[in-house]
């Protein structure tokens, strides 16, 4: 890989930077997360839009690419919908759903199977109060999100959810923190990096990219590293999107670092080109 990211790349500098995937699309697989990478974070989640060049260059590139793919926190249907792409596949709940093109339903990972009513239960004891703090309670089947992005006092949210964070982790449940989202889980290991490995040996993708913008894409950093050390994969690039809320880790361990949703619409475009 390159050493070191280059930041907001020139026009030269990115082709550079991407011909492992331009020079042989059909050996390559395109993966990126979608808010904050595709659409503009918003206050409230069901208000994101992905513009529809956006999605159009998505659609153009499976026609030259092995994989395309979203993995994204959200449930893999609601991704699906928001994106309006279905010729790609879609890894939900950070790579506990797979929904490959023209699957009607995602399949879930079998150890989130049976754990829906226990994160259920503790999320209805502790939703209450962070209801009252203008945190927005999210029901994700085996996963309860908070979100505290917009409320009056973001301050006393975070604190109380801190609190939340530990009493989840107190009752054998899992404590994940996003940007500006407590996300609360069964005590198991899945993250982006497992639904991109799985994705790049059913295509056998031999180069791949993602992109994304939070702590939770550098699990998918991880695994593409993994992938090219293990032989699985010759080459792999690192897009880091880069905002005022974003983890320093995506720019650090990025090979290119772009400015926001337009900076990765330009990178689609340049694999296109």
């Amino acid at each position: 890989m390159p050493n070191g990211p280059a930041l907001s790349p020139s026009g030269p500098e990115l082709d550079q930077q991407l011909r492992s995937l331009t020079t042989g699309p059909a050996r390559g697989a395109v993966f990126c997360d979608i808010d904050g990478t595709l659409a503009l974070i918003v206050e409230r989640p069901n208000e994101a839009r992905v513009p529809a060049g956006v999605s159009g260059l998505l659609k153009s590139l499976t026609a030259s690419y092995a994989c395309v793919a979203c993995v994204s926190g959200r449930p893999a249907l609601e991704a699906r919908r928001l994106v309006g792409v279905g010729a790609i596949a879609y890894a939900g709940l950070h790579g506990a759903e797979l929904l490959l093109p023209g699957q009607h339903q995602p399949s879930l990972a079998p150890s989130l199977e049976g754990w829906r009513s226990a994160v259920q239960g503790f999320t209805a004891v502790h939703s209450r109060w962070a209801e009252a703090l203008g945190a927005r309670v999210e029901d994700k089947g085996p996963v309860a999100a908070f979100h505290w992005r917009g409320v009056a006092d973001e301050e006393a949210a975070l604190r109380h959810l801190r609190s939340v964070a530990d009493a989840a982790n107190e009752a054998g449940l899992s404590a994940r923190w996003g940007r500006k989202v407590l996300e609360v889980w069964p005590p198991v290991n899945i993250g982006k990096g497992q639904a991109v490995g799985a994705l790049v040996r059913a295509s056998r993708a031999r180069v791949a990219l993602y992109g994304g913008d939070d702590a939770t894409d550098l699990d998918a950093f991880d695994a593409l590293d993994t992938l090219v050390a293990k032989g699985d994969l010759d080459a792999a690039v690192r897009v880091g999107v880069r905002s005022e809320e974003a983890p320093g880790d995506i720019v650090t361990r990025a090979d290119i670092v772009v400015e926001g949703v337009e900076g990765f619409k330009h990178v689609l475009k340049r694999l296109l080109a």
